[in-house]
């Protein structure tokens, strides 16, 4: 079997060691689905991203956390788009990635930013199940649930009263792994930082305890807060310990991401 190149990249910051690392391997055929699991439970990164080419700047992309495959990944995505930029292999301008969440597209911005067009999630006003409100350890202003192509999918978002709550969050995360809710965004208004939003993404479900940048989680805060706000563009961070930020813009049913990527890690997988 032919060596693979293999990135690990950090997403969403401008520095190494900070915002959210990804593994990113360029392939050029299919590999099996045992496979590219059993490589994303070795590389043991939030989610690594698969890439095989599908013509003239255009990519099959996929993503698997260490134990299971989802259909989007934010910031994998971004880290996909940066390796694909810096290694020549796609010219500036529009990327697009064929996904199980349709036709993602990436494009070069300014400097050295990279802006993803991808679905906006919108939320509905939930009830917060007694479980996860005791894992949480929190008292809400506003629990929504988010929906994914107009299904719920069991993500709640949570608005908290100040940053600080959300910074100060410790949740039970067995606990929340026993409630069977795959994910949690906790998010309040950027009092003290000066973003529009800061927020933390919890998933135990998929085997993430805390993500530290959640580019998915922003499809659904974009839109919340955009309306909340009343603002088509928005300043986020993430508030996990690496921290991360970006730019969110809301466009009807899609969510424009931008960021900035580094690359940390640069070799080969030999099996």
């Amino acid at each position: 079997m032919p060596e693979v190149e293999l990135y690990v990249v950090d997403a969403f910051t401008r520095e190494p060691f900070a915002g959210n690392p990804a593994s990113v391997c360029l392939l050029e055929d299919e590999r099996s689905d045992r496979w590219l699991q059993a490589v994303a439970a070795e590389m043991n990164h939030s989610e690594t991203a698969f890439l095989v080419p599908a013509g003239e700047g255009a990519f099959r992309l996929r993503w698997f956390t260490p134990t299971v495959e989802v259909p989007f990944c934010g910031h994998a995505t971004l880290a996909s788009a940066h390796v694909l930029y810096e290694s020549g292999r796609a010219r500036p301008g529009a990327i697009r990635f064929a996904t199980k969440s349709g036709t993602l597209v990436a494009r070069s911005a300014d400097g050295d930013e990279i802006e993803l067009d991808v679905p906006a999630y919108r939320s509905a006003p939930a009830a917060l199940p007694g479980a996860v409100a005791a894992a949480l350890s929190a008292t809400p202003v506003a629990v929504r649930l988010v929906e994914r192509g107009g299904r719920p999918e069991e993500t709640w978002l949570v608005e908290l009263a100040n940053e600080a709550a959300v910074r100060r969050l410790a949740p039970d995360f067995a606990v929340l792994r026993a409630a069977g809710a795959p994910a949690v965004i906790a998010t309040a208004f950027g009092d003290e930082s000066g973003f529009d939003c800061v927020s933390r993404y919890f998933a135990p479900g998929a085997g993430i305890d805390e993500d530290p940048v959640t580019g998915a989680a922003h499809c659904a805060l974009g839109p919340y807060w955009s309306a909340k706000l009343g603002k088509p563009e928005l300043r986020a961070r993430q508030a996990s310990k690496r921290g991360g930020e970006l730019r969110v813009r809301v466009a009807g049913d899609r969510v424009v991401l931008a960021g900035r990527a580094v690359t940390v890690v640069r070799g080969a997988l030999l099996r």
